[in-house]
């Protein structure tokens, strides 16, 4: 299974893409989708073209993306929305399978600890996938996105097992 991790903003968004190789994750590419100039409305397309392209190149089986529920402020908070909405078009529009977590769900299944810095983060995504230098922190987030489905997939597959005859 493959998965594309997403963490959306509304200037950076980043993406990470892991395989699950026999119950142990395998890391493929990461990276930001950059939206910094422009209108609302480009920003926004950018978002949308850029994660399209990465599902066009990559062809993930399934996507996870960090539902994101806090911002600053309420101007934060739309354009976050707004960026979170053109992510999930792009994603649902290429017939994935979206999944959402929060980050608390995420950090704790990645790094242990549900309230974890950006910092502690980045060195978990280099440890746990054997990474030669550290991933920005959009794309760690995302790769953590995508680590955390895997997690909650492969324990749902174990409970399954379990209980079936």
């Amino acid at each position: 299974m493959r998965v594309l991790g997403v963490d959306p903003g509304s200037r950076r968004t980043g993406f990470g893409i892991v395989d699950d190789q026999g119950g142990r994750p395998g890391y493929v590419a990461c990276g930001v989708v950059v939206s910094i100039s422009g209108t609302v409305a480009e920003r926004l397309h950018r978002i949308f073209s850029g994660l399209a392209e990465v599902v066009e190149h990559y062809r993930p089986d399934v996507c996870a993306v960090e539902r994101v529920f806090l911002a600053r402020n309420p101007d934060s908070a739309l354009k976050l929305g707004q960026a979170r909405g053109a992510a999930l078009v792009a994603l649902a529009g290429a017939g994935l399978d979206v999944h959402e977590y929060t980050a608390l769900q995420i950090k704790k299944a990645t790094v242990g600890v549900g309230h974890a810095d950006k910092g502690q983060v980045q060195h978990m995504m280099r440890a746990l996938l054997g990474l030669s230098a550290q991933p920005s922190a959009d794309a760690a987030d995302a790769l953590a996105c995508a680590l955390c489905h895997l997690h909650e997939s492969q324990g749902l597959q174990s409970r399954t097992r379990a209980i079936s005859p």
